[in-house]
């Protein structure tokens, strides 16, 4: 099991870096934010969507952004200013709460995976091109981070850790893991990365052989799939009738969970809550092409169409 527990940090001021938001025409054209509509986003992360639907709605006061990143946070205390709502926790915890306060929104996206600061501070130990500590935490309050996972599983649960939210292929992930078991204990990003890299022997070209441990690493420190898996049968609550959502999603497991849960609804005719704008997903590698970290991206949207 994960660990949550909860402890005390010092907010450091956050660099600024530049953070290229996702797939921003897209979402604008599938979401058509109007002038007055309020804007729920529940990765906000850098504001790079944020800022500009609520540039064309207006409406800062009955708008909230979420992120359980506290550098997050302190980069959109700017709108803050104008009266959005700035919520530091999961998106889980955050639609929970907004929901027994009986809020609803016109909008919602959701952008799921790592944002672009992220992956460029060293220190936060996303990125294996930066060496940095073993963190890869999007909460720095919570205890669990990469570097107590890996030096604690087991070398069955990091194998199947690596197999399944790596989706590396088996044979890999076991050398893997018993390869991580045997040099432990490991503390810095560039350890891990020359570990899995000298086990694949060159046998690579363009795709860095460390990225589906790493990212598998990080799904599982962050439990991502389960909040995900949690999220998607609470935003119908959080919609008002014509209200519309859009989540955004990297990988294949991320993808087939919104997929499935689209398809549900869908295929539940009158008892539907939401319709699906898109018969397939908005590609970030077909329309955001000078965005290289949007290429895996793929963008899915809904309507609310029944009052629950």
């Amino acid at each position: 099991m994960l660990l949550w527990e909860r402890m005390s940090i010092t907010v450091q001021p956050p660099q600024k870096l530049e953070h290229i938001p996702v797939l921003l025409d897209s979402t604008l054209e599938i979401l058509n934010p109007q002038v007055g509509e309020s804007y729920l986003d529940l990765t906000a992360g850098y504001g790079g969507h944020a800022s500009r639907i609520l540039s064309i709605t207006g409406n800062y006061a009955e708008s909230v952004l979420v992120d359980r990143d506290d550098y997050a946070i302190e980069r959109l205390k700017p709108l803050s200013d104008k009266g959005v709502r700035l919520l530091c926790t999961d998106f889980v915890a955050a639609t929970r709460q907004m929901i027994d306060e009986g809020q609803t929104f016109n909008l919602i996206l959701v952008d799921l995976g790592v944002s672009s600061p992220q992956l460029d501070q060293s220190e936060r130990g996303f990125s294996f091109t930066n060496s940095g500590p073993l963190d890869m935490r999007m909460d720095r309050r919570q205890v669990l981070s990469a570097e107590t996972l890996i030096n604690n599983a087991s070398e069955t649960e990091l194998t199947r850790i690596i197999t399944e939210y790596g989706e590396e292929p088996t044979t890999f992930a076991s050398e893997i893991a018993r390869t991580i078991v045997k040099n432990r204990p490991l503390s810095q990003t560039k350890e891990l990365a020359d570990l899995v890299k000298n086990i694949y022997r060159g046998k690579w070209k363009k795709i860095h052989p460390a990225t589906r441990t790493f990212q598998a690493i990080r799904i599982a420190v962050n439990d991502e799939l389960k909040q995900i898996e949690d999220l998607l049968p609470l935003l119908p609550r959080l919609l008002k009738p014509g209200g519309r959502v859009g989540i955004i999603s990297f990988h294949s497991l991320e993808d087939r969970l919104v997929k499935r849960y689209l398809k549900e609804q869908f295929d539940a005719g009158y008892e539907a809550e939401l319709l699906p704008l898109t018969k397939k997903p908005i590609l970030g590698s077909d329309y955001d092409v000078h965005n290289p970290r949007a290429r895996s991206s793929k963008l899915r949207a809904a309507v609310k169409i029944k009052q629950t």
